[in-house]
């Protein structure tokens, strides 16, 4: 019976301790965190989470460590972690403002206001979050309508490039037209010649049928024997 006491308090001062030590590593890295010196205050939190990884304050502060150290994804781990376990509303108001902060920096705004509104559904009362939500708000809507005048002016200027374009294949299309009426308008050398030739060929054998109908008419007449006076 004493031994079955033994054991039982033995059992009962280790879980103590391990609570104890969970705490102190805490303490110990909120201590360091004060002072700045970061990284060794994430030993601490990490420490911490060996001894009872089911500590949602331990992955919080973790993750801030990291926040500070610009390791967003790994802080964001943390949170992610953090707000799975945390059942205390004002606590999770404050996981899911922090992962909201890290998502509006990473200019990531539609998470960002999901997480603000997932805060403020646990904890109305946080203005801080209230105010980032609005300004998360202003910056997304600010983007849309930059990157809605980006597409705008592409699409101008495609368009532009697509009128300039077609402009040119209409000019060009009435340079060929020109130079085909041109070439129209304009006598070919070598028809003309051959046009000419014919004339020529034509005319010839007119007068040369006159001729010889003369001649001939000359043949059926009397001649004259008289020779005419020489000059």
């Amino acid at each position: 019976m004493r031994y079955s006491i033994l054991v039982l308090c033995s059992i009962l001062f280790a879980t103590l301790a391990m609570a104890q030590n969970d705490r102190d590593y805490i303490r110990r890295g909120n201590r360091l965190m004060k002072d700045t010196v970061y990284a060794k205050a994430q030993v601490q939190y990490q420490k911490a989470i060996e001894q009872d990884n089911t500590n949602s304050q331990a992955h919080y502060n973790l993750g801030n460590s990291l926040v500070f150290q610009d390791k967003a994804e790994d802080a964001m781990k943390e949170y992610e972690q953090a707000v799975k376990m945390e059942t205390n509303k004002i606590r999770r108001s404050q996981v899911y403002h922090n992962m909201g902060v890290l998502l509006q920096s990473s200019k990531q705004y539609d998470k960002a206001l999901a997480c603000y509104k997932n805060s403020l559904k646990n904890d109305p009362s946080n203005d801080e979050t209230r105010y980032n939500y609005a300004l998360c708000l202003y910056q997304m809507k600010k983007q849309q309508g930059q990157q809605d005048n980006q597409d705008q002016e592409q699409d101008d200027k495609g368009q532009d490039e697509k009128n300039q374009k077609d402009q040119q294949e209409q000019q060009k299309q009435n340079q060929q037209n020109d130079q085909k009426q041109e070439q129209k308008e304009q006598p070919d050398p070598q028809k003309m010649s051959k046009e000419n030739a014919e004339q020529m060929l034509k005319a010839a054998m007119q007068d040369e049928k006159a001729t010889q109908e003369k001649v001939q008419q000359q043949q059926q007449q009397p001649q004259d024997k008289r020779l005419q006076k020489q000059w």
